[in-house]
């Protein structure tokens, strides 16, 4: 068998001839969860990813930390609460790659009455408590500027606070602060056959340098779409079958001063969200349709992408269709079978099953990215003390890395202008930076900007600008400490820098990691080290 490669932040921790304490199957949004809360507490651990960080799933939301309003329709109470609850924990946690967004429903008297809409909006308010986040109010749509581009039809509505985070982000900066705990992070590494043997567990695992075997004394399936595959490989008694949902998005330019987000309702009972998407797109979701196919490979249809703008022109004086999307993704939501014949009406939480018999192997089914933390966090909590592991939970309070903006800012505690004023402040520090780029770099990497930006007197010294306001050094960055390993997995996901690029831009961006690929060096700058 081959080592165990090297890869990624981390590269130090426990050789392939050392036990793990954990083998953690999945790279989305749980998987990279558990792996940090478990490392963390002080426990080995390795985590293998069949593709890049957060390539399927994690990276296909609908880019929001919501507490899920549509699910009080269906008395999912205590989820919303949950959600809730960790919305705020979340908002503190990530400044720089969440944060409050303003959303505006439009009330359809045919649909819900204004009475349902204000009570469920008041116990949407007062379900968890909100430190920033304002409460909801009635809008009148034809005298505020909110309803200047809707049909006249719609007279009146709401506003209400939820909040917006780059989903595919958080995703990499939980595996970046796992593997600066001692987690090892592999990507592109397929977990093959799998095996308890002698009170541990026994896995192949293939990667782009070959096939190599790694024992570990327990096993976690954050596997999503294929966690009823992993379960079965690993010998599971009662091998449970995610209900899987695609779940399709569209992006098209903006129209209108379209400040705040919206949330449409259908004639069908389903909504639809449009949220501002950087500073010249509009996302538009999602569908709910049953899905058997590949979970590896979804495509949106013809009928969803007619099914989403006809939602839009509903409400918007505007003519909507496919010649008008610019971008559009599909991802597999792996829910709980709740057996509900609606796909929309589907539960969103999750269940955490722990088979003990023998070397631990803990499955995880369902969940959201709003309450990934307290998923991972009670995954540790049940795994830990089959392991010996006496420390507990640490998450709620910590920062993702690139966080703390405030400290940086010389204030005591998080604030609601963090962002902004961490932005004005790289500004200062760095006044030859195109106000569009210093925005885009503050929102993804916080305080770790610093690490590749160094003391950069102008573009010079970042090396090679390989596209408009994307330079070596970024690149750099992300290939060595983020696993980014294409040009796919920067543009699409360590950025969203494929949106505002051309399909030229996008290639030179390809093509330097093609470079990188075939091991030709890369040009000296004087950034900071990596």
């Amino acid at each position: 068998m081959n080592q165990l490669p090297t890869q990624g932040p981390g590269a130090g921790a426990a050789g392939v001839g050392e036990p793990w304490d954990v083998l953690v199957v999945g790279g989305g949004v749980n998987g990279c969860g558990i792996a940090r809360d478990l490392a963390g507490r002080g426990l080995r651990v390795l985590l293998s990813e069949q593709d890049d960080l957060a390539a399927h799933t994690s990276s296909a939301s609908t880019k929001l930390i919501h507490g899920g309003l549509r699910y009080l329709e269906f008395h999912e109470f205590a989820l919303v609460r949950k959600a809730l609850q960790e919305r705020e924990v979340l908002l503190a946690s990530a400044p720089h790659i969440m944060g409050p967004m303003r959303f505006v429903v439009p009330h359809d008297p045919r649909l819900r009455s204004l009475w349902t809409l204000r009570a469920g909006l008041w116990l949407y308010d007062h379900l968890a408590r909100r430190r920033w986040l304002p409460g909801s109010r009635m809008v009148d749509l034809q005298a505020e500027a909110a309803g200047c581009s809707l049909r006249p039809q719609w007279r009146h509505g709401f506003a209400y606070s939820d909040g917006w985070v780059d989903d595919a982000r958080l995703v990499v900066l939980n595996a970046l602060d796992a593997a600066e705990r001692g987690a090892r992070v592999l990507t592109r590494t397929r977990v093959g056959e799998l095996r308890r043997e002698a009170g541990a567990w026994l896995a192949e695992l293939h990667g782009p340098r070959g096939s190599f075997q790694v024992r570990a004394r327990s096993l976690v399936n954050a596997a999503g779409p294929w966690a009823g595959r992993v379960a079965q490989d690993a010998g599971a008694a009662a091998a449970r079958r995610p209900r899987l949902i695609k779940g399709s998005h569209i992006v098209v330019r903006r129209w209108g001063p379209m400040h705040q987000a919206w949330l449409l309702q259908n004639p069908d009972r389903r909504i639809v969200f449009v949220i501002p998407y950087g500073a010249e797109h509009l996302l538009i979701g999602t569908t709910d349709v049953v899905y058997d196919g590949d979970p590896a490979a979804p495509r949106i249809s013809e009928q969803e992408t007619d099914y989403l703008c006809a939602s839009v022109m509903r409400y918007f004086d505007l003519r909507l269709g496919a010649q008008d999307v610019v971008w559009s993704f599909s991802g597999v939501r792996p829910l709980l079978d709740d057996h509900s014949g609606d796909p929309s009406a589907v539960t969103r939480d999750y269940r955490i099953e722990l088979d003990a018999a023998g070397a631990p192997l803990l499955n995880v089914w369902g969940g959201k990215i709003t309450t990934y933390r307290l998923l991972a966090e009670q995954a540790a909590d049940r795994l830990a003390g089959s392991l010996g592991c006496r420390r507990g939970a640490w998450t709620a309070h910590a920062l993702l890395p690139g966080g703390d903006l405030y400290a940086e800012l010389g204030r005591s505690g998080p604030g609601p202008d963090d962002l902004a004023a961490f932005e004005r402040a790289l500004g200062a520090r760095h006044a030859w930076m195109p106000a569009a780029m210093r925005r885009r770099v503050a929102c993804a990497y916080g305080t770790r900007v610093h690490r590749w930006l160094g003391a950069a007197a102008g573009p010079a010294d970042l090396g090679a600008e390989i596209a408009p306001g994307v330079f070596e050094a970024e690149l750099e960055y992300a290939a060595h400490r983020e696993w980014a390993r294409s040009g796919e997995d920067f543009l699409w996901r360590r950025s969203k820098c494929g949106l505002d690029l051309s399909p030229a831009q996008r290639e030179a961006v390809s093509a330097w990691f093609d470079l990188q690929a075939r091991g030709e060096p890369a040009a000296v700058h004087s950034g900071a080290s990596l």
